[in-house]
């Protein structure tokens, strides 16, 4: 049996044990991938007729846990989407049936009733299989009709920054065979005005990002104007060789990579282009306002105009607070790092350091908000390939000075007291200097 049998088989288990519930508790991760989870679980539990009540978290908790047991009986069912797999201790206090729906690297022995995880059959969660692609093979599992749910999964593997491989690319085949999705070869941001999105998009961050006057300046140069859905096939190619040999310079191959190829449009969705999708969903996420984004994910066609404006708002905010916490990075031993507050996304700060400034080493980002320290953390493939495990680092490091952390070996967060950020960075960078180090002795001794 291969791998994708046997994850379609665990996927078969945990829709056969939800259809026996007549009300199911699903609580969901606050970005794009696990909000697209959210969006597919609500889908079908309502064509399945199965009362629920969705919660969306930014991270799974006591208080979580606490909340959950008290909107839940005994003979009802928990669902936990995108989150789940690290804290085998926190599912156990759950006071009903639990279904881990995740695709982070599982820790112990999970007290759920099922679990369905890549990992557990040996396809790679962090780049093969989201947590939505998970959700996706268990809603089509309780009804065939779910198939139209497949564009849901793929802008939360884009989402996630992952590759078509294995189970996504079963995904994605299945998706283009129905007429889902489809693509569209360009540069893959979102639609609009060509200076807008340039100026304003964190995805790729060119030396021109930022500043709408450059690139005003790098457009003429190309002889280029207008929308960027309505340039010609030769506009097109124009533009991707302009932005690549400017990636080129500095960016990690995988970065290139990701921003030239092609475009998913969600033929089922309300919003077509993937990337204006998973702004939306990110936006959303960061601002706490879950409703509008599962009210996209559930088609409601009036909230699209706001949704849009909202998304445009944002991605400016973003991208000049992301240019501005850009000057204060610094550089360790075994890592870059900044130091910072209220942030807008961590994440996606993380995320374009990485990609675009910085590859050749991980780069940790911590931000004081909320009280707490939040930490997250990316690599590269390539760096993973290297020996780079953030998930254990993380953990490791946080816990070493009283917080907790975990997620994927390219990517991952935790949360640390105030005042542990200087041990803690120390600590970090010590591991993974311990995590490259191995594996560059391993390759000489060879």
């Amino acid at each position: 049996m291969s791998e994708l049998e046997k994850l379609i088989n665990l996927a078969k288990n945990a829709a056969e044990k939800i259809r026996k519930y007549r009300f199911v508790r699903v609580v969901s991760h606050n970005d794009a991938d696990g909000l697209t989870s959210a969006g597919i679980m609500a889908q079908a539990l309502l064509r399945a007729d199965i009362c629920f009540q969705l919660s969306i978290t930014g991270r799974l908790d006591e208080a979580v846990i606490e909340d959950v047991n008290r909107s839940i009986s005994r003979n009802e069912l928990v669902i936990f989407c995108d989150m789940g797999s690290g804290q085998p201790e926190l599912i156990g206090k759950v006071a009903a049936d639990v279904i881990v729906l995740d695709h982070h690297q599982p820790v112990g022995q999970s007290p759920a009733k099922a679990v369905v995880n890549a990992h557990l059959v040996g396809i790679d969660g962090a780049t093969d299989l989201s947590a939505s692609g998970t959700c996706y093979l268990v809603a089509r599992e309780l009804a065939a009709d779910n198939v139209d749910l497949a564009g849901l999964a793929l802008a939360g593997a884009i989402g996630d920054k992952q590759l078509f491989h294995t189970a996504n690319a079963f995904i994605l085949e299945e998706a283009l065979k129905t007429g889902v999705v489809s693509i569209r070869k360009g540069l893959k941001v979102g639609d609009g005005d060509l200076i807008d999105v340039l100026a304003y998009s964190t995805e790729p961050f060119l030396d021109i990002t930022g500043y709408p006057e450059k690139v005003t300046e790098f457009l003429n140069q190309l002889r280029l104007s207008g929308k960027i859905e309505n340039l010609s096939e030769g506009e097109v190619s124009r533009l991707t060789n302009a932005v690549a040999l400017k990636l080129v310079r500095q960016a990690s191959p995988e970065a290139i990579e990701a921003v030239i190829g092609e475009v998913l449009l969600l033929n089922r969705e309300l919003v077509r282009n993937v990337y204006d999708f998973i702004s939306i969903l990110n936006t959303c996420g960061k601002q706490k306002i879950y409703g509008l984004a599962i009210s996209l994910c559930l088609k409601d066609q009036e909230i699209v105009n706001e949704a849009l404006s909202f998304k445009s708002e944002y991605e400016k905010k973003l991208t000049l607070n992301v240019r501005e916490n850009v000057e204060k990075i610094r550089k360790g031993e075994n890592l870059w790092y900044v130091i910072t507050a209220d942030a807008l996304s961590t994440g996606n700060l993380a995320s374009t350091v990485v990609r675009y400034l910085h590859p050749e080493l991980p780069f940790v980002c911590i931000n004081e908000s909320e009280g707490i320290l939040k930490v997250s953390a990316r690599g590269t493939r390539e760096l993973v390939s290297k020996g780079l495990d953030l998930a254990f680092s993380l953990r490791e490091a946080a816990s070493s000075v009283g917080g907790r952390g975990g997620g994927h070996n390219v990517a991952s967060g935790a949360t640390i007291p105030l005042g542990s950020a200087e041990e803690f960075l120390s600590i970090a960078d010590r591991i993974i200097g311990d995590q490259l180090q191995k594996t560059e002795t391993k390759n000489q001794k060879r």
